[in-house]
């Protein structure tokens, strides 16, 4: 197989900002894997710093990725990616954009999509959320009103105004589900006292309301909190799973985290062995990202797939979540296309 790549720059409507900051432009790195046959598969990379990546280590890593790549057989998955764990530990951004092409080019060489090659029935995929960022009191309000054909939104926390912004967001959404994501922004005792909080608010769900290794004070909230707590960023792959037992009611999966779908299936599957419940996730990714990890979608409780839906600028077409709703196409692989008016074919470069 032959391997390209190319960076392309997302930029979000809004600023999109957590608690440990934001960016009004994001880079992204497409990966193009084309066979002998010259059929095509595609995958994207959303390197985040927080995990150790950028667009200059996703490129480096593909860089050491080629030889393993030029000689495989596509459907070797499982042998490809224990080879690519050899060659590199971490780079799961890099990695998920390699597993995403080849998942999407055997799809197209099958003819199905990957969910059915799973055996998967798309009308099982639960509804997505939709996030409103942290952003001034004003402005909360209008994202709000512009998500308003998405039932269940998710706010991210992590400030010094937390409960003025959960008041804000409520008052403008009485009817809607509310989730929360602190983004490991608080310690433990304030995070039982938040939760408290956040179910007299109707919220449903708390995410991440500790630090990643902070183990014991998820199960600290856990054993207090009203609220199911699920992890992320104390979760990247499924051996993170067994030690989050008694800690947490479920578990948060991304691609950028964990390195492949591969993984991600291991997860849901390690998960549901230890009875917890299962979401994932995005980073800010266009089309091409969201329908990777689309593909899991009805195997998942709970879904945030809203990464490309903030974009301004999407230049993929595939998976979508129309009013949350999660709609996977029928097309083979990945079911991801260029948007008609993006001609990206001659931006690709040799790895």
């Amino acid at each position: 197989m032959r391997l390209s790549h190319q960076t392309i720059e997302l930029n979000p409507t809004h600023p999109f900002v957590i608690a440990r900051g934001g960016y009004a432009h994001h880079r992204n790195v497409i990966v193009r894997l084309t066979d002998d046959e010259g059929v095509e598969g595609f995958g994207e990379a959303a390197p985040n710093r927080y995990y150790g990546e950028s667009v200059s280590t996703v490129i480096a890593a593909l860089g050491q990725f080629k030889p393993v790549l030029e000689r495989a057989d596509p459907f070797a998955l499982e042998s490809i990616e224990g080879n690519l764990h050899r060659i590199l530990r971490g780079n799961a951004s890099a990695k998920s954009a390699v597993s995403a092409a080849l998942h999407d080019l055997i799809g197209k060489k099958l003819g199905l999509p990957v969910y059915r090659m799973w055996g998967l029935d798309a009308a099982t995929a639960p509804q997505s959320s939709f996030t409103i960022a942290i952003a001034e009191n004003h402005e909360l309000e209008r994202r709000v009103t512009e998500a308003r054909d998405y039932p269940i939104l998710k706010i991210k926390l992590g400030t010094d105004r937390d409960m003025e912004i959960v008041r804000i967001v409520r008052n403008a959404a009485p009817d809607k589900k509310l989730r929360v994501d602190a983004n490991a922004a608080w310690t433990a005792k304030h995070a039982v006292r938040m939760s408290d909080f956040l179910a007299d608010n109707q919220v449903e769900m708390l995410e991440q309301p500790v630090a990643a290794n902070d183990i014991d004070g998820l199960r600290f909230v856990r054993e207090r909190s009203r609220l199911p707590i699920f992890a992320d960023e104390s979760c990247l792959v499924a051996t993170d799973i067994a030690k989050l037992v008694g800690a947490v009611d479920g578990i948060n999966i991304k691609l950028a985290k964990c390195g492949s779908l591969r993984e991600a299936l291991r997860m849901v599957y390690t998960a549901r062995a230890l009875d917890l419940q299962v979401m994932a996730g995005c980073m800010i990714e266009s089309s091409l990202g969201i329908s990777a990890i689309a593909q899991v979608a009805p195997l998942l409780d709970a879904a945030d797939f809203d990464g490309a839906a903030l974009l301004s600028n999407d230049p993929y077409r595939g998976a979508t979540i129309n009013g949350g709703s999660i709609q996977l196409t029928d097309a083979p692989g990945l079911g991801a296309t260029p948007a008609p008016s993006v001609d990206l074919s001659a931006a690709f470069q040799s790895a």
